[in-house]
């Protein structure tokens, strides 16, 4: 989703879930390549793990922006080696045309948050796409964004 006039800042990442229905606690996260519009007390922008408990709160409690940012779901209590971590600023797969999965080995799923201009949902479960789908009618399969980007580029 990007280009909308449909929330009140893309990347919101409260709004996120609401939409999609997602119940942050019945995950466990990998979030990585963070960047955010300020840094509460108690996280860090460093790469990390979090429990759907923790999550939940700090989308709650804070009016949090995510600049940049990779949330990577996983089975509650899995906590996986992280060898290629994974990253949305300069990732080529978002954009060459491929259907990308999650890029971290064992994740359900992923959100990436794009310089605040674009949430980029990968491989969430169907129920969760078309809830987010009919919240937000602006959204677009990303092949179909690519395919516009790709002929505004011939112009």
């Amino acid at each position: 989703m990007e280009k909308t006039n449909q929330v009140r800042f893309l990347t919101n990442m409260k709004e996120v879930f609401v939409a999609a229905q997602i119940v942050v606690q019945d995950y466990d996260w990998y979030i990585s390549d963070i960047e955010t519009n300020f840094t509460p007390e108690g996280f860090s922008q460093e790469d990390q793990w979090m429990r759907g408990e923790d999550l939940a709160f700090l989308i709650q409690e804070y009016d949090l922006q995510f600049i940049w940012a990779v949330f990577s779901a996983v089975p509650k209590g899995l906590r996986l080696s992280v060898s290629n971590v994974p990253y949305v600023d300069g990732n080529p797969d978002y954009w060459n045309g491929k259907d990308p999965g999650p890029q971290l080995d064992g994740a359900l799923f992923e959100i990436a948050c794009w310089d605040s201009s674009a949430t980029i949902l990968i491989n969430l479960p169907e129920q969760a796409e078309r809830s987010f789908i009919s919240n937000y009618s602006d959204t677009r399969l990303l092949s179909e964004a690519n395919a516009t980007r790709q002929a505004e580029s011939l112009l």
